[in-house]
């Protein structure tokens, strides 16, 4: 593949209203973003993805949108947003935004027009469909849910017609069927690009096309988790063509889509391969689960994480290139996923060891970089997730004598809250994050888990992250940790997440343990070539015997290789 700037870019992801607060309304601003991009700098990144800015009433955090050419009042103006991206650029860190293309607010000017009448200029806009009758009682449209559960229809009253939504109630679904919407659509995307951002992270990349409105019959519910009516259907990859075509294309830019869980390495490639890809990358969620019980404990299912990075990795091999993340805004946090907090400084070094060496691009996201876990949520008020919300109060609905403790159980595991709380900035009130109440909670570990403390410690986890990012951008061994090829090794291991990177005449194994217990990995796993020297660990003593690699919990070892003779 041709190499691209953003080949050689190591991303953090801002969620700009939990980032950092400095007019003390207990919201994240554009300001905050601003101040601490010196911090970011330091940290060694070199482009930035901010969260939705635009204008928005916030039912679901800024992706839905009321203005695409407006800044949200909480966030700062447009000039603020211009002030970053100027200081950004100064920096050497580009910025990337979301482009959201799904939906809009109900309170956009092209709704608000769209819902008053059958034949408005706008009606095209959305997606409206009438009623149905059967036996003289009215029903949605579809049996289909929502991915924030219920209908994915809303009656709206001013006609008696249903408009679909397959998130929020409040975020109707545009018709991309109209060329009028896409005509809007390229215009925004190239009003942002002439101002210098570096490109998007395009959000539900892969629902805009719908299948015929006829009902599922997947399951017996009443409204039908069954998703392949919205995503991932044949008409999407036109419509990304027609952006790729007429913008994406005409700027030397970034562009990775969001396809969720489940989608195929095929269905990956037609969103983002050298050859017909319209997007240079897709996110996939798949690795973001890959946890099972034993014992009555859920752990890391090592053997199913390896199978699922072998699977995108090996599978857009010379064809395609891959983003590398443990979470967004939408998953909880991979300390309380996948790592251990009895070994919590380890185990978070090892998880960035394992992820930031694999051949892709990589996105932080914020506050990883300090091992930041869940928030301990036990009651439906601390929630602000509108889809944990109404997944709790469906449950509550549909299951008499479920208490609303039982119910937040329930939920609470993957509610995208967790990724939500404030950053934890020191120990100071609110975790130096705000003056004022915080729109969310602050987690209650922050005096011990924060950035000041961890900035001062040349041990912790911040500077583990920071030599992570050095080592893969700035060091001799630069161009086979970003362009080498990839092999895992020692597949089958379930206490080993191990693989070779590899590029002409050189060679790096990285080994990385997810076990609490002593463990070895031996050289004899690794054929034609032999242990050499080691480059970077999360322990600071450790050591290769003659023919293996001791390892201690946790334990997270980077080695040069030489070919046997």
């Amino acid at each position: 593949m041709k190499r691209k700037w953003w080949m050689e870019s190591f991303g953090y992801q801002i969620y700009i209203k939990s980032f950092y607060d400095t007019n003390g309304d207990g919201i994240g601003d554009l300001e905050g973003v601003y101040e601490k991009l010196d911090y970011l700098h330091e940290l060694g990144v070199n482009l930035i993805w901010l969260v939705p800015f635009y204008k928005s009433p916030m039912d679901d955090n800024g992706y839905d949108v009321s203005d695409f050419y407006e800044v949200a009042s909480e966030y700062g103006t447009l000039e603020t947003f211009k002030k970053v991206l100027d200081k950004a650029n100064k920096l050497n860190i580009k910025v990337i935004i979301d482009l959201i293309l799904n939906h809009t607010s109900d309170e956009h000017y092209w709704f608000q027009e769209s819902r008053k009448s059958l034949d408005n200029p706008y009606r095209e806009y959305y997606i409206w469909q009438p009623p149905r009758i059967i036996e003289g009682k009215e029903y949605e449209p579809t049996n289909w849910s929502s991915f924030f559960g219920g209908s994915c229809w809303k009656k709206d009253e001013i006609t008696g017609y249903y408009f679909m939504k397959i998130f929020s109630d409040k975020m109707p679904d545009l018709n991309w069927e109209s060329e009028k919407v896409q005509q809007e659509m390229i215009k925004m995307a190239k009003w942002w690009l002439d101002m210098g951002i570096s490109g998007f992270r395009i959000d539900a990349a892969s629902h805009l096309s719908r299948a015929p409105f006829e009902d599922s019959n997947m399951t017996n519910d009443r409204y039908v988790p069954d998703f392949s009516k919205y995503s991932n259907l044949p008409m999407v990859h036109e419509y990304l063509k027609l952006l790729d075509d007429q913008v994406f294309s005409k700027y030397d830019i970034m562009t990775v889509g969001e396809v969720g869980g489940g989608a195929s390495v095929e269905s990956g490639l037609r969103y983002a391969s050298k050859d017909y890809g319209q997007l240079d990358m897709v996110f996939n969620f798949d690795h973001n689960w890959c946890t099972k019980k034993v014992n009555g404990e859920e752990v890391t299912d090592v053997v199913r994480l390896k199978y699922v990075f072998r699977k995108w990795i090996y599978g857009f091999k010379g064809k395609g290139w891959n983003p590398l993340y443990w979470l967004n805004h939408d998953h909880p946090r991979v300390m309380s996923m996948y790592g251990d907090m009895d070994y919590f400084e380890k185990s978070a070094k090892m998880l960035a060891n394992t992820l930031y060496f694999i051949k892709g691009t990589p996105f932080i996201y914020q506050g990883e970089e300090i091992g930041m876990t869940n928030y301990p949520f036990t009651k439906l008020e601390e929630f602000r997730d509108v889809s944990t919300i109404n997944h709790i109060k469906f449950s509550l609905e549909n299951n008499p004598g479920l208490t609303e403790e039982e119910a937040v159980k329930w939920h609470v595991g993957n509610s995208r809250d967790h990724a939500r709380i404030p950053m934890q900035w020191n120990s100071s009130r609110n975790a130096g994050f705000t003056e004022g109440t915080p729109w969310i909670n602050v987690h209650p570990n922050y005096k011990e888990i924060n950035v000041e403390n961890q900035m001062k410690d040349p041990n912790s986890i911040w500077n583990h992250y920071k030599n992570i990012i050095n080592l893969k951008l700035n060091s001799k061994y630069r161009e086979v940790l970003i362009y080498g090829d990839f092999e895992i090794v020692d597949y089958n291991n379930p206490h080993n997440f191990s693989y070779i990177r590899r590029l002409k005449d050189k060679a790096i194994l990285v080994v990385n343990s997810f076990s609490n217990q002593n463990r070895r990995f031996m050289q004899s796993k690794i054929k034609g070539y032999e242990f050499d020297e080691i480059i970077f660990s999360n322990y600071e003593d450790s050591h290769i015997s003659p023919k293996s690699i001791p390892l201690r919990p946790y334990e997270a070892v980077v080695l040069s290789l030489k070919l046997t003779k």
